[in-house]
């Protein structure tokens, strides 16, 4: 029997290992079952090369757990290990033996893990005691057994075991009994472990018989060891990209399409993804790509490694050049995982190019569905903005479809402003804004629809990509005013009476929202009142929804503008009624204000010609006597004029006509709007 120390610089190596190399300990079985497979494409290389001459036989790794014993045992029959190579891999950390392997079989070992080491001592994060039995594929070699209790200390003794090969057995502690359960070893090995390329076996298949499950005798594999990313693109159909995303996610919508990647250099990658049916909430979709090394599964957490907006995207990555036991952030730092980020991005884009310029009709009928995906990846990555800003559509209201250049050209000769702005009229909601698309198209203007959850994002970047251009929805003014071209009308209306009408028309309407009263000259034939929301306040309201860094503009309530038309024969009507009915207060109320007014300002012209300090107190005093009575009379015919219009059945009407026009009439109001419809009637 040997007796030694491990040779590590401190003793302290295996809290070390317990509680700070590895942040998940679940993953002893990733490392433990990646060691087996290692040692079995070793011998399989081996075999290849004529070193190994023997019948390999089943080459099947087996994982069983003895509750009873408190043991886990991973068992392969690779290449084994002599004493010297125990002593010299096991008792030497992070020497690791692929090193020396790839040196002398690099022709023949496309796949090896190669992590031995390190890896293996992550099995006493969950162990009070580790065993290892091994025999070398060497003719005549020796078993022996090597046992370590957590401690530096270890023994190497000779041992028997019947093939070649390595078992480790696991002597599991008190505060890991969940790894005793086959459920939840189960649950790891179809985590870490479902696309091997070497059969593992857990257990044992069962059937339905005599009213309960029984053991059949025959080993239950829990691995695909040729998953479809693996072979060639020229072997693989339609049904066997689709059968395969089964296996990755078992419910769900059908993917779109697929990219399936396999280069070789400068970097090695393979891997397929997959399209997904995204319509809305980001969140939800992300994680969907998982990583692996050599078939390993190492995170689907893929953040920081590829580009955010990659992360939409379902399927698998394979690179041997992403090393499996790092931190995140030195993934994000890494040379090779930047380089596979940024080819990733360009394949993708490539993919999407590619399918629109061949079948643009199939395209487009997919663009609702890829729509999220490919804005927030123009959003995020200027490079894939260069490469999308080709295929990227615009849907309009009409559901066509058009490339920005195409659009461009549509509306470049009637939506350019007196200013050369050219303007994009959007809607958000076709149902809610019909009136105000309707309108538009009247006036001879295109309307996009832009409902998406990135669409307020995209706008203000495209924005800026765009030159002399701006998206303005089509409901944020009145049509005359969404694009401002030369002409202008003349108002039926003098500025008082539109004064007047301002304060008959401020009807407390009963909702949170603001609303502000103002006049357009609109044509005769336009709405009597319409009701709009300024695109800035909005798009600024909508961003802060979004986490855009606008949370003051969120807290604000909505506000919104009442516009008159002074020009509607009704408005004209309303005007010439509230004259006939408090014509003679008005009239009264006009000729005190203008007194007041008159001396007002004749006292204000003799103060300034004096010193502040040559200017009585009973003058000052005086002058804010004629202020706070004008500001009464004012005040008074504010009142005059509000109760008139509160009382006035036909300036409710329209005021809720235009809330209704804009589906913002609801509960009490819609009820009162339509018994007065009725009355009017």
């Amino acid at each position: 029997m040997q007796k030694g120390k491990i040779g590590v610089t401190t003793e302290n190596i295996f809290p070390i290992i317990k509680k700070f190399l590895y942040s998940d300990h679940e993953i002893f079985l990733r490392e433990l079952i990646s060691n087996a497979v290692d040692a079995t494409q070793k011998l399989k290389a081996m075999s290849s090369a004529g070193d190994f001459k023997g019948d390999m036989g089943d080459l099947t790794i087996r994982v069983a757990v003895d509750k009873k014993k408190k043991t886990i045992k991973v068992s392969d029959y690779g290449i084994g290990m002599t004493s010297e190579e125990l002593d010299k891999y096991l008792n030497q950390i992070a020497f690791s033996s692929a090193n020396d392997f790839l040196d002398k079989y690099k022709d023949q070992t496309n796949n090896l893990i190669g992590h031995f080491g390190l890896g293996f001592y992550s099995s006493f994060m969950v162990s009070d005691k580790v065993e290892v039995i091994s025999k070398s594929w060497q003719d005549g070699a020796q078993a022996v057994k090597w046992i370590c209790d957590g401690s530096p200390e270890f023994t190497i003794e000779e041992v028997e075991r019947e093939s070649r090969g390595t078992d480790v057995i696991l002597h599991i502690d008190k505060d890991s009994k969940e790894f005793l359960e086959d459920s939840r070893i189960e649950q790891l090995l179809k985590k870490y472990c479902k696309f091997l390329p070497i059969e593992i076996a857990f257990g044992k298949e069962q059937e339905w018989k005599d009213g309960k499950y029984v053991d059949t005798g025959k080993d239950k594999i829990i691995n695909n060891t040729k998953p479809a990313w693996t072979l060639k693109p020229s072997d693989l159909k339609d049904e066997d990209y689709q059968k395969f995303y089964r296996e990755l996610y078992p419910a769900g919508d059908e993917p779109l399409f697929n990219i399936h990647l396999n280069v070789d250099y400068p970097f090695k990658l393979t891997g397929i993804l997959y399209f997904p049916k995204i319509k809305n909430n980001i969140e939800i979709q992300k994680n969907k790509i998982q990583l692996y090394c050599n078939q390993v599964f190492v995170t689907d957490s893929v953040e920081g490694i590829v580009p955010e907006f990659l992360t939409l995207l379902h399927g698998v990555l394979d690179s041997p050049d992403i090393p499996l036991n790092v931190s995140r952030s030195y993934l994000q730092s890494d040379s090779n995982v930047k380089k596979i980020s940024g080819h990733i991005t360009k394949k993708v884009a490539d993919r999407l190019n590619e399918i629109f310029k061949n079948n643009r009709e199939e395209f487009e009928k997919k663009w609702d569905n890829l729509k999220l995906f490919i804005e927030f990846g123009m959003i995020t990555e200027e490079k894939f903005y260069e490469k999308a800003s080709k295929f990227a559509l615009l849907k309009n209201t009409d559901d066509k479809y058009f490339t920005f250049d195409e659009y461009e050209k549509l509306i470049k000769e009637t939506q350019t402003d007196k200013n050369k702005i050219l303007i994009y009229l959007y809607s958000t909601n076709k149902t809610d804004q019909y009136t105000y698309i309707d309108k538009a198209k009247t006036k001879g203007y295109d309307v996009l629809l832009l409902d998406g959850q990135l669409d307020v994002h995209m706008i203000n970047h495209l924005e800026t990509k765009f030159k002399e251009s701006r998206f303005v929805r089509v409901d944020s003014d009145v049509i005359d005013k969404l694009i401002i071209k030369d002409e202008s009308r003349e108002s039926k209306l003098t500025d008082e009476q539109k004064q007047d009408l301002r304060s008959v028309f401020n009807v407390k309407v009963k909702t949170k929202e603001i609303y502000n009263v103002v006049f357009e000259a609109l044509d005769e034939n336009e709405a009597p009142v319409i009701i709009t929301q300024s695109e800035f306040m909005r798009r600024m309201k909508d961003m802060s929804q979004l986490g855009g860094g606008m949370n003051f503009y969120g807290e604000l309530p909505d506000s919104y503008n009442l516009v008159v038309n002074p020009n509607h024969h009704l408005v004209l009507k309303i005007s010439e009624d509230l004259q006939a009915a408090e014509g003679a207060k008005l009239t009264d109320n006009n000729k005190e204000r203008t007194r007041l007014k008159e001396e007002i300002d004749f006292m204000e012209k003799e103060h300034k010609k004096r010193k502040e300090e040559e200017i009585t107190q009973l003058e000052k005093d005086d002058l804010e006597k004629l202020r706070k009575e004008l500001s009464d009379i004012e005040n008074a015919r504010k009142d005059v004029l509000e109760n008139y219009g509160a009382g006035n059945k036909m300036v409710k009407q329209l005021i809720d006509l235009a809330l209704l026009a804009n589906n913002m009439l609801r509960g009490e109001d819609l009820s009162t709007f339509v018994k007065r419809s009725v009355e009017l009637l």
